[in-house]
């Protein structure tokens, strides 16, 4: 594999992962109409390890916390042991969808014009969800109930369009939380998620090592996810204390509507 496009390939996982935009969704249309080859599932698990590691690194302090909790409980850090027990709850049915569906999923959903539809479908919810929602919960007041419900939403992410981040985003939208503490649950219950889906894929890797990948350029394509994930998490952030999600979901909607016209003029492309 070139390295230039094991960096590319490292910096639109890294960006698109945590951005409400579908990670998966893009690197399948750009498979399809730029007929770019797929980097094969051992170079995936790299690209997501590179996320992990950056989410790890970025939220070391609140997985400390969580861990401590656990070993020395408390009443001062009981609100740390919940974020464990939510985080674990919440990320239940995202593994299951995963064990069962993923082959179907990545199949019946892999045709351009049903990914645009999913990308438009979740944009118009994010738009809702920014028009109705209160926005006055913070993370703090995170309840078990609050875990079960964006837990079931992120089992829709293995559709490729709907984005894990994207629909976990909206779902705590809707349920009042900010902006910003919508976005951190989303980000922290993507380390489980992300980190189960690099063990489920590892037995395959083992038995079939992929071919053609160098050291140089899985070392490269790890290092580009693990610093723009890093970067993207960062920065989205910051700008959701003073901004809101709509132009993610006015991205989401124009890509949609270019694909489907697209679609519609070229039906064989």
């Amino acid at each position: 594999m070139n390295p230039l496009f094991a960096i590319f390939l490292g910096i639109v996982q890294g960006i698109t992962e945590f951005l409400p935009i579908s990670s998966s969704g893009h690197l399948a249309l750009l498979e399809h109409y730029f007929k770019m080859p797929g980097a094969g599932l051992g170079f995936d698990i790299l690209l997501h390890v590179g996320t992990v590691a950056a989410l790890l690194a970025y939220f070391w302090r609140d997985w400390l916390a969580m861990g401590r909790s656990l070993v020395r409980p408390t009443w001062e850090n009981q609100g740390d042991r919940y974020l464990f027990l939510y985080l674990v709850v919440a990320s239940i049915p995202g593994a299951l969808a995963g064990v069962l569906l993923e082959s179907k999923a990545e199949t019946i959903f892999r045709q351009p014009w049903r990914i645009a539809l999913l990308l438009g479908s979740v944009g118009v919810l994010l738009l809702v969800g920014e028009r109705v929602a209160r926005h006055h919960r913070e993370f703090s007041r995170l309840t078990i109930f609050d875990a079960v419900l964006i837990g079931l939403s992120q089992a829709l992410a293995i559709m490729p369009g709907v984005s894990r981040s994207g629909i976990t985003m909206t779902c705590a939208l809707f349920l009042g939380f900010t902006r910003e503490a919508s976005a951190r649950f989303s980000f922290l219950l993507a380390t489980p998620i992300l980190a189960g889906a690099g063990l489920h894929h590892l037995p395959k890797w083992l038995k079939s090592a992929p071919e053609g990948l160098t050291v140089a350029a899985a070392t490269l394509g790890f290092l580009a996810a693990l610093i723009s994930s890093y970067l993207t998490i960062k920065y989205l952030l910051r700008f959701l204390q003073r901004h809101t999600f709509k132009p993610f979901a006015f991205y989401r909607l124009g890509v949609a509507a270019l694909v489907l016209i697209i679609t519609f003029l070229y039906p064989g492309s």
